[in-house]
């Protein structure tokens, strides 16, 4: 059984957030390949899920990214090229999303669809409950990863002190053994001059 303090912390954070990942990103897959099947509210409600995941999707890389600097330099390589492939996938999910949104906003408004922010109609309260929602919803996600953290880190922890105990712990009973060790010398020697004196008789 491996011993679980040869497990890098950072390696193993980093291979937690790269599977949530790949969760995420093959649910953000299934969304968009449903999207062109709907049409009106449906279509709408589809693309904002497939938005909000893919924002998990972009908290998560961000996680990876940080946690690239903690693993060890021999195996930061491998990582990286995982990373970059990771980044890619995403990116291209983005484009394909924002095609998907494009569209729709089209269908909506026709010749009056604009990319100008400044142009076209919207909701401004409504675009601010979005922000705020998806926003709550970020930093929720966020918490939460950080607690997974903090529970991997304290794990971690309580097992280093565990290992440190079990070696105090050997530790003293060599030490005993090494006491008990020399004292069963001392009484052989005590044991061969008695019999040599004795002999002499």
């Amino acid at each position: 059984m491996a011993n679980p303090l040869d497990t890098d912390a950072g390696s193993e954070l980093f291979s937690t957030y790269e599977a949530e990942l790949k969760l995420v990103q093959a649910d953000v897959n299934q969304k968009l390949d449903q999207i062109p099947e709907l049409a009106g509210e449906e279509r709408k409600v589809a693309i904002r899920a497939a938005e909000r995941a893919l924002d998990e999707a972009k908290e998560l890389l961000d996680q990876m990214n940080l946690e690239k600097s903690n693993i060890p330099t021999s195996q930061r390589s491998k990582v990286n090229s995982r990373f970059r492939n990771h980044q890619s996938d995403i990116d291209t999910l983005a484009r394909k999303l924002k095609s998907l949104a494009e569209s729709e906003r089209k269908q909506l408004f026709g010749d009056r669809y604009t990319d100008d922010p400044e142009g076209g109609p919207r909701d401004a309260q409504l675009e601010q409950r979005q922000q705020l929602l998806s926003g709550t919803e970020r930093l929720g996600r966020s918490s939460d990863r950080l607690r997974e953290s903090q529970r991997i880190a304290l794990e971690t922890e309580q097992i280093g002190a565990s290992t440190l105990a079990d070696l105090h712990q050997q530790r003293n009973v060599i030490e005993n053994t090494h006491r008990n060790l020399l004292q069963s010398e001392g009484y052989v020697d005590r044991s061969v001059k008695t019999l040599r004196g004795m002999a002499r008789r």
